[in-house]
């Protein structure tokens, strides 16, 4: 992908920052490629004995997993720590594009298949970083919906979607006008379907056009049973 960027004169999504020792950085540079790392890390964790660690730079504090033949574990570990141990320090915290400052992302999401004790249980045992009580679980029509007061449910969707592979989860995260609006479909911890308006020509997951055959943000919010008001509440 960092090569077809090139060669088409783009610049690239990702930048890859050699390490010292046996580890070395891919960073994403284009805060569009929203959830990407996880798919990456998964994939090139299938291929390696080494455990493939995925920081995700968009939330704060920043959220660390591990992944292990395909396995998702969320860590509750210092990053710049664990970067720095690797051999391979992690760039600044300050995010290069001036676009988030002015337009925080929020995430939230809409898992069908499950009811609120059961993923309770699930983010329990896969040892959830987050303390008792940052989650906001509401079971509706829809699904159960997973919010937090702060914005930020991390890795929530992906670890509840691993643990119980017979659910489907639709992690949202959107800027406050809807401006940036992304859907990654979940299932098995795996994304199964990746919705991004401004749309993407070059995402590492399978791009679809619609979700639930709703093609707008604030349509795809209200089949999700998500309101479009709790994005604006910054």
């Amino acid at each position: 992908m960092l090569e077809e960027d090139e060669e088409h004169g783009e610049e690239p999504s990702f930048e890859v920052i050699p390490g010292s020792g046996r580890y070395h950085a891919i960073v994403g540079a284009d805060p569009s490629d929203v959830g990407a790392e996880f798919q990456i890390a998964k994939d090139l964790s299938l291929e390696v004995d080494e455990p493939v660690y995925s920081i995700d730079r968009g939330n704060d504090p920043w959220a660390v997993t591990s992944w292990q033949n395909g396995t998702l574990e969320v860590l509750d570990v210092d990053p710049e720590t664990l970067a720095k141990s690797l051999g391979c320090p992690l760039p600044s915290r300050e995010m290069p594009s001036d676009s988030l400052s002015r337009k925080p992302l929020r995430k939230v999401a809409l898992v069908e298949g499950v009811r609120m004790q059961e993923a309770v249980r699930a983010l329990k045992d896969a040892g959830d970083p987050f303390p008792p009580g940052h989650y906001r679980f509401e079971d509706t029509p829809h699904g159960l919906r997973l919010s937090s007061e702060t914005g930020d449910i991390g890795f929530a969707d992906i670890t509840i979607s691993e643990r119980l592979p017979h659910v489907t989860a639709y992690g949202v995260i959107a800027s406050p006008n809807l401006g940036m609006f992304f859907v990654n479909v979940l299932r098995g911890g795996e994304c199964i379907g990746h919705f991004a308006l401004p749309p993407r020509d070059d995402s590492f997951v399978p791009a679809v056009s619609e979700i639930k055959g709703e093609r707008s943000p604030e349509r795809i919010l209200a089949a999700l049973g998500i309101p479009a008001e709790w994005f604006r509440n910054e």
